[in-house]
């Protein structure tokens, strides 16, 4: 009998040696200022709804970074070195959630932001001098960089899931108005076409929206200032609905380490 429990009870260190020397997986949040505003603490009441993803797991059995930044397209977070930065880390296990496009709609090359794409999922390129980085570019479509992140992220034995835009607080007759040109069907087809995960945002949150109605969205879920960024309530609910878009993904591993 004493020979069964020592047995069982080098079973259960050899267990507890690999759980510690075996890495948490990290989930990589990655988008614009609708997932992380400025630096993610709450200036001037404007949140993303990355800022609160982390409530909403066991962060005991994964680790959760959110590297959105405000004003960034699919494009420039790239150009900008960003994404190569989270490259270098990622590891087999881990799993990337993206959501870009609101910013993708901007000019191509100005002296301001330079951050737009060539709409749609095309293979054609333009090529600039940028006249703000002062550098010369060949500018992609949305689709090319989107492919782009997830051939690279699935490369490196990690998963990738793709977040269409989340809604603005813009409406039209009691419904709210579709704001980005094509994005939301465009990460779809992406995710379709090279294997990635697929949260529909903005089809999760209108109906959230809908039901309490235009004057308590505006007042309630986001700030005076615009029309695009959140409050703390609002990103809450973005980030619930992140949450339950993960619950519906049959196969996505991600859910196992949510809160139960």
């Amino acid at each position: 009998m004493k020979t069964i429990y020592s047995l069982f009870a080098s079973i259960l260190l050899l267990w507890g040696i690999i759980a510690a020397v075996s890495p948490k997986p990290t989930l990589y949040i990655i988008g614009d200022s609708t997932v992380k505003n400025g630096s993610g603490r709450g200036q001037d009441n404007m949140w993303g709804w990355g800022s609160f993803l982390h409530e909403h797991f066991d962060t005991t059995r994964i680790h959760l970074e959110n590297h959105a930044i405000g004003g960034r397209s699919s494009r420039t977070f790239i150009t900008e070195g960003r994404w190569d930065k989270i490259l270098t880390d990622l590891k087999p296990g881990d799993f990337v959630i993206m959501q870009f496009g609101h910013n993708d709609n901007s000019a191509i090359n100005d002296s301001t932001r330079a951050r737009g794409t060539i709409k749609g999922l095309g293979e054609e390129t333009e090529e600039i001098d940028n006249l703000l980085t002062k550098k010369h570019e060949i500018v992609h479509s949305y689709g090319w960089y989107m492919r782009k992140y997830v051939d690279e992220t699935k490369a490196k034995g990690a998963i990738p899931i793709i977040c269409s835009p989340v809604p603005r607080n813009s409406w039209k007759e009691g419904k709210i108005a579709t704001s980005e040109a094509g994005h939301r069907q465009w990460a779809e087809a992406v995710a379709a076409s090279n294997g990635a995960f697929y949260l529909d945002l903005f089809g999760l949150i209108v109906p959230q929206y809908e039901a309490v109605g235009e004057e308590k969205v505006k007042n309630e879920f986001f700030t005076p200032k615009d029309n695009t960024h959140t409050n703390e309530a609002g990103a809450k609910l973005n980030a619930s609905s992140v949450v339950k878009g993960l619950k519906s993904l049959k196969k996505c591993s991600l859910k196992q380490y949510l809160k139960k």
